[in-house]
């Protein structure tokens, strides 16, 4: 199985400190932000990595190489127009589909998890024509209370549950996309090139009831904010 790194966003939330530097290499316990996701990456026994860039891309591949100092083989997918994050994924398929897997892992380069990625992936349900997703959803963060999506009641397969959309007058718990989930390459074969948006994808395939997800109880942070890169310092700071 390959893996994606989105990395090309702007950072405009976390500016100042994005004017010179992209995001994921922002520095956080004495590391790159994305390093951490690297480090998950290769324990889960993840060799090939792609990471589009876009906003200060040379920066990256200086910054994080070839990947062999994580045991990984990472290539670049450089954007000169930004494809935002369906489009960036649609624009490396031939890259994730090369090992002949029909599935791929991808995770948000600007995101922090404390999620085991060998153990989820191992309790991931197999991918198929009628479940062309498998999602990690979070609690909802103080700065997202609405969260993204529900879960149905009853489990698909242990504790996966398929995706939901919320509807007025609902009152079941709604949760956020934590930005990682599991892929089948079919989920974005239809899908044209140039710019879109995943949100806008997850939702259209979860109308027609392919998308499943369960909730993680890891810990989680959208590291969007010079704020919330201080929290995540702190907490870095205090726990090793």
């Amino acid at each position: 199985m390959r893996a994606m790194i989105l990395a090309a966003g702007l950072g405009k939330r976390m500016r100042p400190l994005t004017h010179k530097v992209p995001k994921p290499l922002l520095k956080v316990g004495g590391e790159y932000l994305i390093s951490y996701h690297l480090r998950q990456l290769s324990k889960a026994g993840i060799k090939h990595v792609v990471i589009n860039t876009h906003w200060l891309a040379d920066q990256l591949p200086i910054a994080l190489g070839d990947g062999s100092r994580w045991g990984l083989n990472i290539e670049y997918s450089f954007e000169p127009v930004l494809l935002e994050t369906a489009g960036g994924i649609v624009n490396v398929l031939p890259f994730l589909a090369q090992d002949g897997d029909d599935s791929f892992l991808l995770v948000n380069g600007d995101v922090y998890t404390e999620l085991d990625l060998a153990e989820w992936l191992h309790g991931a349900p197999d991918l198929t024509a009628q479940n062309l997703a498998y999602l990690a959803l979070a609690a909802n963060p103080d700065h997202h209370p609405e969260g993204d999506f529900l879960l149905s009641e009853k489990d698909m397969v242990g504790q996966t549950k398929q995706l939901l959309l919320p509807t007025e007058g609902n009152i079941s718990p709604s949760y956020t996309y934590s930005g990682i989930g599991l892929y089948h390459l079919d989920f974005f074969r239809s899908e044209s090139s140039g710019p879109s948006l995943l949100g806008s994808l997850i939702k259209k395939k979860s109308t027609l009831g392919k998308v499943s997800a369960a909730l993680m109880s890891d810990y989680w942070l959208d590291v969007g904010t010079p704020e919330r890169l201080q929290s995540l310092q702190n907490r870095l700071s205090t726990k090793y």
